[in-house]
């Protein structure tokens, strides 16, 4: 067995992968020593990789509608309703979505096909989503989406602030490259956020300013370095303003900038989803022009992506206001991009940005959209409303790997793409290092990769010649090529000496980074920003931010598939502080419904004093597929940053109220299920089955929600308990169903390891445990190694009064670090009272 080395399939750190292929849908998975991404580290979601490679739920064959259909017959209709729709109603009327997650040749082939051969620019991407402020910002500063940092400043760094980002739980690796220069050379870690995150709880100083308030913390900060002497600018109207955080905490923030001026500012989706985003993004930059802190070893503004290959994207002008290349819409520009083409056909302006893209499909002026490797039903803003701008477009055409996901249901043509472990080209990461994405098995079915999809579409529409590739190395090539016209326009973007690489070079092809440690364009200037005003609603008086989980990704379409990453959180849980959670009457662990002018949604409550009063937060990751409720986006207003159009993820006005049910229930199964008619359900995958809580109002349905099979059940009327074992013909348990009305339920975990075993007694089913229990392991913290709180609160016990020792004495936190604020934490919550006694 040979080692193929790839890159990770999720965020934008872009951690080089080590994967050996053990049987037909099997690999085991390591970091990737060598790749200067990540050194070997990978987070728990990179580690778990190989429980996403299955074949369950995946698209293998072209549909259109509910039929099966063959790639001909499904590629000739995608064509002629593209021509179609161009020839009766101009080709602004046809429109692409896509994705980070689309390799940098797909996202080529997709802009090529648009822009230069149907003569739109209506194609965007969920990037629009995460990275257009910092995009916007740039170019506003630079001339051109330039990241001018390097992961290695930040081991050189003296001082790192940290920008609405709870970096060890969304860019783990990154975490561990900042723990070890803060132990090296000891770096200040300062968060900047509203939430007390785990990132939050680990830092040397937290700011926990209100939301959106980054904008006036940074022009105040300038505004303060500048008397200082540290800054060379002359204040412009609106930079002494007052920085919206106590006095005592700014006066703690300036004292360290002033100290430390190598100094990086990472930023990220707290920062970028938001109306404000790009005056965020430009102040963020400002500081660090004005006091010349960029460009040099350990300083400089860095913004992180958040999915794998969305740098890559747009490098390739995968957004609607960029061609290829970096370059924009002016004569001279669009000449050299139709010359290099060959092509009359190119469009003559930026097209429509995510949120007016679907507004266009409700209004019927979009009537075909072909959505690749993403989830616009769910992850878009207002998300009932883009459900049914979908449901009315006229051709709408999927692009995926899952068969079944909220956007795929309502398509009229479904495509069958390669996933993860099948695709084949590049990505760039978060400091413009350019990856091999590498297969390690042959597409299942009749599945393709994206680039030849879309390349068989521009054929059949006339232009044989502009999409004949035969494999991604052509593609890259030509992109390679076409980054010769970028520097002829003042960009720093140039692979044009890579446009000759041979097959095997590709092949080949090892982590590279383009623009140097530190990409700077010939000139920069300042941006001068002002802090907008948020207009309080009293019908909505609570601020609703939304985020990520640590061991989610998007909308689980692939991570929802892994019983190990399914532990850290089973359910989508609303963050809401004491105080607001017993004004509202509402209590931990019970359900509560959120409401905004958009919608609602009912989630789990957990009662946590890291959340400001006044703010809730609910996590993005919950689809139809997953769950009966818990969908965040319901929830968020379609309002955009006026620059970059990019939505606002973080600041919504919302209130919550109490959601009484008469029963509680949990059912585990080996099939996944979706029951109807329920107040609240939610599903998280197990080793065996499937787990699905379950809430509801009136006589519940048993029959509906257990399969055929011998049934075991014990009830107690007093407290409406009721219990029931299904067990298949050869005695192994098929199902189990857990009912109460007033009492509790009991522990999850071994009854949901009994799935498709038929070893335990009757009474041990009912009771749902052995009778010898098991050590008690607590809720899983260290999701890589399987270890839980109980057991870390041993070894505290035994003399492990550190991260570091916990994780000698467990291995708990010594692979991906995403747990160790958590393990921290726990510490701080015993060894003081361990020690006091001792004492």
């Amino acid at each position: 067995m040979t080692d193929v080395r790839t890159t990770c399939a999720y965020c934008g750190v872009g951690c080089g992968i080590r994967a050996t292929v053990t049987g037909p849908r099997a690999v085991t998975i390591k970091g990737d020593a060598e790749h200067p991404a990540n050194f070997g580290r990978l987070c728990s979601k990179g580690t778990h990789l190989g429980e996403t490679v299955g074949l369950e739920g995946r698209l293998l064959h072209p549909m259109i509608g509910n039929e099966r259909a063959g790639w001909d017959e499904a590629l000739d209709l995608v064509a002629d309703k593209m021509r179609a729709c161009i020839a009766e109603h101009g080709p602004d009327s046809v429109a692409f979505y896509v994705s980070g997650q689309l390799l940098t040749e797909d996202y080529y082939a997709a802009n090529k096909l648009l822009k230069g051969f149907v003569g739109t620019a209506n194609i965007d991407t969920n990037s629009r989503l995460c990275m257009a402020s910092a995009v916007a910002a740039h170019n506003r500063a630079f001339g051109e989406d330039l990241v001018p940092c390097s992961y290695t400043d930040l081991e050189e760094a003296d001082l790192i602030l940290l920008v609405g980002s709870n970096t060890a739980w969304c860019h783990p690796v990154i975490w561990q490259r900042i723990e070890a220069a803060r132990e090296a050379r000891g770096t200040k870690i300062v968060v900047i956020d509203p939430r007390r995150t785990e990132t939050a709880e680990q830092a040397d100083l937290h700011v926990a300013l209100a939301p959106d308030g980054d904008t006036a913390l940074f022009n105040a900060l300038l505004h303060a370095l500048h008397g200082m002497g540290l800054a060379d600018l002359v204040p412009w109207e609106g930079l002494a303003c007052d920085p919206g955080v106590p006095a005592d905490v700014f006066a703690q923030l300036v004292d360290l900038v002033a100290a430390n001026p190598r100094m990086v500012t990472l930023f990220s989706m707290g920062a970028n989803q938001s109306v404000g985003g790009t005056d965020k993004g430009n102040a963020i930059l400002n500081l660090h022009l004005a006091t010349g802190r960029i460009g040099k070893p350990g300083a400089g503004p860095f913004s992180m992506t958040g999915q794998p290959n969305a740098m890559g994207g747009r490098e390739v002008g995968g957004l609607s206001n960029t061609l290829a290349c970096h370059l924009g819409f002016s004569d001279a520009e669009r000449a050299d991009v139709a010359t290099f083409w060959d092509t009359d056909l190119l469009c003559a302006g930026p097209g429509l940005k995510a949120v007016d893209l679907f507004r266009a499909v409700d209004e019927g002026r979009i009537k075909f959209l072909w959505v690749m490797a993403t989830n616009p039903a769910v992850s878009m803003p207002d998300a009932g409303f883009v459900r049914e701008a979908l449901a009315k477009c006229e051709t709408l055409v999927v692009s995926d790997v899952i068969a079944e996901t909220d956007t795929a249901r309502l398509a009229h043509i479904r495509l069958p793409a390669q996933g993860w472990g099948e695709k084949d080209g590049t990505v760039t990461n978060s400091e413009r290092r350019i990856s091999r994405q590498r297969a390690l098995f042959d597409a299942p079915g009749e599945a393709r990769a994206d680039w030849r999809i879309v390349a068989e579409v521009g054929r059949r529409l006339g232009h044989a010649d502009a999409f004949g590739w035969e494999k991604p190395a052509d593609v890259f090539r030509e992109y390679a090529a076409m980054t010769a016209l970028a520097p002829r326009h003042g960009k720093v973007l140039d692979l044009s000496a890579l446009a000759a690489l041979s097959d095997d070079d590709y092949e080949t092809l090892s982590p590279f980074q383009w623009g140097g440690r530190h990409a700077l364009p010939s000139a920069m200037q300042l941006v001068p920003v002002r802090a907008a005003s948020v207009q309080v609603d009293p019908d909505f008086p609570l601020r609703l931010n939304t985020g990520r989980y640590r061991d989610q990704w998007h909308t689980m379409t692939r991570t929802g598939l892994s019983p190990k990453l399914s532990q850290h959180r089973r359910e989508p849980l609303l963050e809401v502080h004491p105080d607001d959670a017993a004004a509202a009457a509402i209590e931990d662990g019970a359900l509560a419904r959120v409401v905004t002018p958009q919608g609602s949604a009912v989630f789990r409550v957990s009662v946590h004093s890291g959340q400001r009063p006044g703010e809730v937060f609910v996590p993005m990751h919950w689809t139809d597929a997953m769950a009966g409720e818990g969908r965040a986006n319901r929830l968020v207003a379609p309002n955009v940053d006026p620059v970059s159009g990019q939505p606002g993820f973080k600041n919504g006005a919302a209130r919550i109220e109490p959601v009484p049910s008469d029963w509680r229930a949990f059912l585990v199964r080996a099939d996944a299920m979706r029951p109807e008619g329920l107040l609240y359900w939610t599903t998280a995958r197990q080793p065996q089955g499937w787990l699905t809580e379950l809430a509801g109002m009136g006589m519940i349905d048993i029959d509906a929600l257990l399969p055929q099979g011998q049934r075991l059940e014990v009830a107690d009327a007093s407290r409406g308990m009721r219990r029931i074992i299904v067990l298949a013909e050869d005695g192994t348990v098929a199902a189990a169903l857990y009912v109460t009305r007033s009492g509790t339920l009991p522990a999850r975990d071994w009854i949901a390891a009994q799935v498709g075993l038929g070893e335990a007694a009757p009474a041990e089913l009912l009771a749902a445990r052995p009778a010898s229990p098991a050590p008690d392991l607590g809720p899983i913290v260290c999701v890589c190694h399987g270890i839980g709180a109980r057991t870390i609160e041993a070894a505290a016990r035994g003399g492990a009064c550190t991260v570091a020792a916990v994780g000698a004495a467990t291995a708990a936190g010594t692979n991906c670090g995403s747990c160790r604020p958590a393990i921290a934490k726990l510490l701080e919550a015993l060894v003081k009272p361990i020690e006091e006694k001792a004492a």
